[in-house]
Parts: C-alpha cells; structure tokens; sequence
C-alpha cells in the first residue's frame, strides 16, 4: 500500500455539508482523479470505473478525515450532487475554472 500522500476536500450539495478533508493513498488518488485532473464529480468517478474498487477505495478513504488545520493542502475537489457545477470545471482542474461564458473564474 502506499503511503497516504494526498487530502481530498469533499465539498456536498446537502445544506449542512461540513466540507471535510480525507486522506488518500497515491493509488486511491488515482482512482478518482484522472491524470491532470483534481475536480471529481462523484457520478463521472462511478461511471469511469469499477464500482467494486472504488467502493473499497472509498471505505478506506473515509476513515481518515483529517481536521482542516492538519492538512497541508488540497489535492482533489470531490463533489456530490452539484451536477449545475459541472460546467464552472470544463477541464476538472480548480485552477482552470471558468464562468460559462468561458470567461475565468479567478
């Protein structure tokens, strides 16, 4: 297994979402984020991958919440059920978001 090297922020469209960070092993990572990419959309993940590894990716990544002032940064934004976001992250990088006029964000 490999060490535990990146945080995840999971960001929920429920209104009491607390925006929790969880840690992830590189493999893990990888699993939800295609290569380049740090913006998830929880039902591109499941319709991009096997359902069996990434729910046994999932229960291990939820049992290692972290507090926000241990983190040493964000690595992946994982959303759930903000489809209307979907088109502010045309490319799934947060650094390349973008208005949907295609106008930047930042």
């Amino acid at each position: 297994m490999s060490p535990i090297v990146k945080n995840i922020q999971v960001i929920d469209g429920a209104v009491n979402c607390v925006y929790d960070i969880f840690q992830a092993t590189e493999d893990e990572f990888n699993t939800i984020f295609p290569a380049g990419e740090d913006v998830a959309f929880i039902d591109e993940v499941y319709a991009r991958g096997s359902k069996e590894l990434l729910d046994q990716a999932f229960n291990a990544i939820w049992t290692r919440r972290i507090a926000k002032a241990q983190a040493h940064g964000i690595h992946g934004l994982l959303l759930y059920d903000l489809e209307a976001k979907k088109v502010y992250y045309p490319t799934r990088r947060d650094e390349e978001a973008r208005n949907p006029s295609g106008a930047p964000l930042r």
